[in-house]
């Protein structure tokens, strides 16, 4: 008995040490807002890009501006953070979160170069760009809830679905960029509310 319970007791500890080690940067309301963006400017490129695959500037520029307002808004909540930690261990955590997740933004933006002034094959863009984004997810899942998982395997589905669509009518689609960031966004949103916010927890 007097083992079981020893076993127990360094189970909770394992445990509440993990919690400690998880990054508590992301906060759900600029998540869920990325996801938002995803939604309205899949509903607006019928108007404002009626013909993405005959203007793929006009396309790059619609998802490119989403992309950086969705950073831009993530990343200021990640500052504000940072600049009113006065734990440094909450700042390292920072540091390493942008670490691990920047090699996928830097590689995206290198092969939407590649593609477009390359082999002009951009049809592939949007499911290339979810791919990408999952190992930018699948990097972080030491430091995030074990919820990132099924998160990051999602948008590694949905990006292979795109591939795989990526040709004909669908091509470009918007709701192919609309659909998996947005159902995605909004799930890692609901998973650092459960997981983080839910509780109240402090500014670190």
């Amino acid at each position: 008995m007097e083992l079981r319970e020893a076993l127990t007791q360094i189970d909770e500890i394992r445990r509440r040490v993990a919690e400690t080690e998880l990054f508590h940067g992301y906060r759900a309301l600029p998540v869920a807002f990325s996801g938002v963006l995803a939604i309205v400017a899949a509903a607006a490129q019928p108007a404002l890009v009626p013909d993405p695959l005959s203007d793929v500037p006009a396309y790059l520029k619609l998802w490119v501006s989403v992309a950086a307002l969705s950073a831009g808004v993530n990343g200021l909540s990640l500052l504000i953070r940072y600049r009113v930690s006065d734990n440094s261990a909450g700042r390292d955590g920072i540091r390493l979160a942008v670490g691990q997740f920047a090699p996928c933004v830097l590689a995206g933006a290198l092969l939407t170069a590649a593609l477009v002034h390359g082999s002009g094959n951009a049809a592939l863009l949007p499911g290339l760009w979810q791919v990408l984004f999952s190992l930018g997810l699948f990097a972080s899942c030491r430091l995030m809830p074990r919820a990132t998982v099924a998160i990051a395997a999602f948008y590694l589905t949905a990006g292979i679905a795109c591939l795989l669509l990526s040709r004909g009518e669908y091509a470009l689609s918007p709701w192919m960029m609309g659909v998996p960031f947005g159902v995605g966004q909004f799930a890692t949103a609901a998973m650092l509310y459960w997981n983080f916010e839910r509780r109240h927890e402090p500014i670190e």
